[in-house]
């Protein structure tokens, strides 16, 4: 059977699951009814929640007699990592473009790693239903992106596809068009080449890995050269020449939604192999005889830090199943194994693990999914990683694009220009500006949520890592100091309504808090210790007035993200199943006395 393997790339909420998802239908492998609403492909709580994909998948579709793997890959640059592992598996890429939205940074970014491996576009332009779509003036724009990364004049030759994924039909003219998406399927048959059939010994790249309870860990990847038989002796060959001999078990192949058991994977099919043991991605299957490794997969740099420590807060194991240092080390060793942008150090003592990652998205989303799973660790401030580059220091730098109302331009542009960001270019979209800025990754950090408060929830935030360039200079952090709890027990409203004055709270009355937790924002620079946890003096005398219902205003709560950009130097985030609060690393205000008065 012929084969064709394409890896979809879009902006994040841009339709590329839904899109999957039609072509699934188009090939009857699922039945269900209409407007049913459910993605089959982010079957990840959090991808759900978030509407993005975070992990690249596998499904498979078969056409006219020709299987079509389809890989849906991660639209964000913080998960850079699976996105060069996913192009290696496919001969050309679908592009999936907002007719109204146009060309994002996020579409760029895998864009120009698709382009630079020589890969065939098919550019598609969805939602041009919707209500100010302009789909020739975004063809126009998909066509100077290409050029401007360097695209070749056969990848700039490309076949655009316009259509509705959420209605179901896809074709080459969006005024007159059908109700399926059978032009586009056809699209790819004639497009994409088929992969090269190359004889030979066997190869394959590993470029992806499934977890079973039954069977453990499984290899995924594209049979490059020869063909794979199950039963057959392998080497693996592993970085630093290390070569191991193995023994392939069982041999799957993606057949719609789920894998089907073959005998034997010809080349340029992908499979799935179980029995391999100890195998990282990046490694090669060969020749049992004569092996020939594949050169490894290049994997951007990580540009943040984050400290994970235990949770030794008054109130730990409360709340959490697994709590000590040794689950942490073993979840972030499983995590390592198939987060290849993600690295891992101890830190300063046997509690501690340093996490490097991608970006704050990239690490939130590791933090969230362990919460998830039961566990309680306490995070520290997210620290960018400077780099000394011929003598000069040097920190990463990004491209940051915001989309706002006119009436939001000034205010937007001030918020980014304090965070030394500069200002590249400014184009009107219908009633909207979308702008586009260089600016340190330390600049980002508390950006997304000063912008969308600034703007009343209008702006559209995107940014994506570019490269190092010389330090900016310091950046103003949050101004405000923290009021910080001196006692444990619970929050009494009557002692909170004595200190509205001294700031906003983020604890409600009757939360049980601790001493040394941060329970709210000062208005001025400085910590202040408040306790918050005192009862009225009740006395027998009654004045009339006295005691009138006491009304507070909400409590300002914080998304995971948000958090992780507010804290400060002296202080961790405590992350349980249920619960997140700030706290001072040092609980005693003895203690944080004496450090501020040696430091000073």
């Amino acid at each position: 059977m012929e084969v064709r393997n394409i890896a979809i790339i879009a902006h994040v909420d841009h339709g590329k699951t839904t899109l999957v998802d039609r072509m699934i239908y188009q090939a009857d492998l699922v039945r269900r009814p209409e407007n049913l609403g459910e993605l089959i492909l982010d079957n990840n709580d959090l991808e759900r929640e978030r509407g993005i994909t975070i992990l690249a998948k596998n499904v498979s579709v078969v056409y006219k007699g020709v299987k079509i793997n389809i890989i849906d890959t991660p639209g964000h640059s913080d998960f850079g990592g699976e996105v060069e592992r996913v192009l290696n598996m496919a001969d050309g890429v679908l592009l999936l473009v907002d007719a109204f939205e146009g060309c994002m940074p996020q579409t760029r970014f895998v864009l120009q790693k698709a382009l630079q491996m020589g890969k065939k576009p098919v550019v598609v332009i969805n939602k041009v239903d919707k209500p100010n779509c302009r789909p020739e003036e975004v063809q126009e724009e998909v066509f100077d992106l290409m050029f401007s990364l360097n695209a070749t004049e056969e990848q700039l030759d490309f076949k655009t596809i316009y259509g509705s994924a959420k209605q179901g039909w896809m074709d080459t003219d969006w005024k007159s068009h059908g109700d399926t998406i059978t032009p586009l399927l056809d699209t790819i048959i004639d497009v994409i080449p088929a992969p090269e059939k190359r004889e030979g010994t066997p190869q394959m790249l590993i470029s992806s890995l499934e977890y079973s309870p039954y069977v453990g860990r499984i290899a995924v990847g594209r049979v490059t050269r020869g063909s794979l038989m199950t039963g057959m002796n392998i080497s693996l060959c592993k970085r630093y020449d290390i070569v191991e001999k193995q023994k392939i078990k069982q041999l799957m192949v993606f057949d719609g939604l789920g894998k089907k058991n073959v005998d034997r994977v010809e080349c340029g099919d992908i499979c799935a192999i179980v029995g391999i043991e100890g195998f990282e991605i990046g490694d090669t299957v060969a020749d049992f005889e004569n092996p020939e490794a594949l050169p490894p997969i290049a994997i951007d740099e990580p540009t943040m830090s984050m400290l994970f420590t235990i949770n030794n807060s008054p109130f730990f194991g409360r709340d959490g199943k697994f709590v000590t240092s040794r689950h942490i080390k073993e979840r972030l060793d499983r995590e390592l194994e198939k987060n290849l942008a993600l690295k891992v150090k101890p830190g300063l003592n046997a509690d501690s693990f340093i996490v490097y990652g991608r970006g704050v998205l990239h690490l939130s989303v590791l933090i969230e999914t362990m919460r998830r799973e039961g566990f309680e660790l306490q995070v520290g401030q997210p620290k960018v990683l400077d780099k000394t580059i011929g003598g000069q220091r040097c920190e990463p730098i990004e491209e940051l694009s915001i989309e706002v109302p006119e009436e939001f331009v000034g205010t937007a542009i001030e918020i980014a220009t304090r965070r030394k960001g500069a200002l590249l270019r400014m184009e009107p979209r219908g009633d909207r500006t979308l702008l586009e800025f260089e600016i340190p990754t330390r600049g980002l950090m508390g950006l997304r949520s000063n912008m969308l408060t600034a703007t009343q929830g209008e702006a559209v935030v995107a940014h994506r890592y570019k490269e190092y360039q010389p330090f900016k200079g310091e950046i103003e952090r949050r101004n405000n100091g923290s009021l910080v709890s001196l006692e444990t027990g619970e929050a009494i409203a009557y002692s909170m309504n004595k200190l509205l004055d001294r700031g906003r709270f983020f604890v409600e009355p009757g939360e049980e808090i601790y001493g040394g937790q941060v329970v709210g924002e000062h208005t001025r620079e400085r910590d202040l210790n408040v306790n918050i946890c005192k009862t009225k003096k009740l006395t027998n005398v009654r004045a009339a007035g006295s005691d009138e219902k006491i009304v507070l205003p909400p409590a300002i709560k914080f998304s995971l993200e948000e958090a992780l950009e507010y804290i400060q130097e002296d202080e961790l985030l405590e992350v349980t199943p249920h619960f997140m609060r700030i706290r001072k690393i040092l609980l005693d205000p003895l203690d944080r006395k004496r450090k501020s008065d040696q430091e000073g």
